[in-house]
């Protein structure tokens, strides 16, 4: 094969995308990783608590469901939730076969977590570091396979199917169609790339960027979805954007998490008074589900008028959180913040997309050849609100069973790739007009913090709406007249992202999970998830 010639590709270098490499890399197949950055920046890298998982007969497969189906307010789907919990322990045991350490107590056990929504500790983690720690020991895996190429500063731009190639009529949607490769930005070369394959999985699907507070990196801007909703694949469920309730407050848009599992260790939530209010808002107190905590958070500080409220955990000795929260100790430290002694300033900040791509348990999308798993995958697991630390886990089981469905239908298909048009670069560029591009981003994430936030109404989401359009306008227009670049393609992603929550917030007329409205405070009685689905366009390029 050309190096421009893979059986599949994968768009995105986190867990979800590195344990689908090697699993179909491993059967014989060509793969490529596609990364529009460095291949160890992704959100898996940020997952500071750790992965939920059945670990004995204590912490029982039922009641891991009943939290993941109480967590997801009644929007879940349960035979998928039973079948990723289920599945759960063989894929921590290849983690730990690939050479991952997690933390373990002095007798030699799991030393296991709690956070929020979760009846009993089963959060398996690696200190603070749970993510970094996996992603390395899948990249040391990665790196040994002679069948994987990881393809660094590639920016994916859109799928190409057998339709768009045909040129068929836009909305007309062939048996046959599938997918047969992908355009992709080399972004040091500053040339487009097509690349020829036959099976694509969508693996970048954090979207925290189209919010200006998020704990999200800077890569999160909705890429995959984008992608996939361009080429015509239903998406579902966008409305239900997980607010992390901690963050470390600061004067700039950075937000640093502080990670559930400082709760889940008897930390505090307190009011610029001092006053403890969780036990107000609900039960489980500083453990209830994240949405609850969010708005109670957001609540106190409208109530207040202040800028954040405090996490207190100086309880515990500095020795227990130097070595429990070694990354959280170090970074509030060097913002003057000794959390042995000092309250910490937090506030909700962007966190989780509990929807995307819709799915099936296999990674499936309804386009031949296209599948997608992690956050840019909606499989029924998180319903309406996401469990806490049920993202690692989903992502592993997805990947695994999406790679077994990707060996099966490779075999059935010829070998031989379909001849792929090149790239035609319609513009030049123009560095007057840069100005549309850093305005536009700006006023997006603006847009969505103040009318698409933590509490939302039908009038403000409206507004939104408009504005939200008159930017995809604007943009599609530069798209078309100029040379693509990283942060223009981008941005393109974002307003599509931000589109689609828009749009699935606005047909939800009820209150539920992380979707709260002021004109619909109730719950309905038949909720149903939100599906919206474009038909692709018939342009390449």
């Amino acid at each position: 094969m050309r190096d421009n010639e893979f059986d599949v590709l994968v768009v995105g270098s986190g867990i979800a995308g590195l344990s689908f490499a090697l699993a179909v890399a491993a059967e014989g197949w060509r793969v490529g990783i596609l990364t529009k950055k460095n291949r160890a920046d992704s959100n898996t890298n940020y997952a500071q608590g750790g992965i939920a998982c059945v670990t004995s007969e204590e912490d029982e497969f039922d009641s891991h469901v009943r939290d993941s189906l109480e967590a997801g307010d009644g929007l879940c789907d349960e035979e998928v939730v039973r079948a990723i919990v289920r599945e759960g322990p063989r894929r921590i045991r290849e983690l730990i076969e690939f050479g991952l350490r997690f933390s373990q107590g002095e007798d030699g056990e799991f030393d296991l977590g709690r956070e929020g929504g979760h009846s009993r500790r089963r959060i398996l983690h690696v200190k603070d570091m749970t993510g970094k720690a996996i992603e390395e020991a899948l990249l040391a895996q990665v790196s040994r396979s002679p069948n994987i190429v990881v393809l660094e500063h590639t920016f994916a731009i859109d799928i190409i199917t057998r339709g768009k190639l045909e040129g068929r009529p836009k909305g007309e949607s062939p048996e046959d169609d599938r997918v047969v490769g992908l355009y992709a930005l080399d972004v040091h070369a500053n040339r487009v790339r097509t690349f020829s394959a036959r099976a694509v999985m969508i693996a970048a699907g954090g979207i925290g960027k189209v919010y200006l507070y998020t704990s999200n990196p800077d890569i999160a801007t909705g890429d995959g979805i984008a992608m996939a909703y361009r080429a015509g694949v239903p998406v579902m469920n966008m409305e239900f954007i997980q607010f992390h309730p901690t963050t470390l407050y600061g004067s700039d848009e950075k937000r640093f998490l502080i990670s559930e599992a400082v709760r889940g260790e008897g930390a505090v939530l307190r009011n610029m008074d001092g006053e403890a209010f969780m036990a107000r808002y609900h039960p489980q107190g500083e453990l209830a589900p994240r949405d609850t905590v969010a708005r109670a958070i957001d609540a106190e500080m409208k109530k207040s008028g202040s800028p954040h409220v405090w996490l207190d955990i100086t309880h515990h000795s500095g020795e227990f959180l130097k070595q429990r929260f070694p990354v959280i100790y170090e970074t509030c430290l060097e913002s003057g913040i000794d959390i042995a002694r000092d309250r910490i300033p937090v506030v909700p900040a962007a966190h989780y997309n509990c929807g995307g791509v819709e799915t099936s348990l296999d990674a499936e999308t309804l386009l031949p050849g296209l599948y997608a798993c992690g956050e840019a995958a909606c499989t029924g697991l998180h319903g309406a609100n996401r469990l806490a630390s049920n993202s690692l886990l989903e992502a592993l089981v997805l990947a695994r069973r999406g790679a077994r469905a990707v060996v099966s239908y490779l075999e059935n298909l010829p070998r031989a790739p379909d001849p792929l048009p090149d790239w035609i670069d319609y513009g030049g560029h123009n560095e007057d007009e840069r100005v549309v591009i850093s305005h536009n981003w700006d006023e997006l994430r603006r847009t969505m913090w103040d009318y698409v936030g933590i509490v939302r109404s039908t009038r403000r989401l409206e507004r939104a709406r408009t504005r939200i359009r008159n930017l995809a306008q604007e943009v599609h227009d530069y798209y078309w007249n100029f040379s693509v670049d990283p942060s223009l393609l981008e941005l393109r992603n974002l307003i599509v992202v931000a589109e689609l929550i828009v749009e699935c917030a606005l047909r939800r007329n009820e209150s539920r999970g992380l979707h709260y409205t002021i004109d619909y405070p109730e719950k309905a009685l038949f909720p149903e998830p939100s599906r919206l689905r474009r038909m692709p366009e018939k342009k390449l390029s």
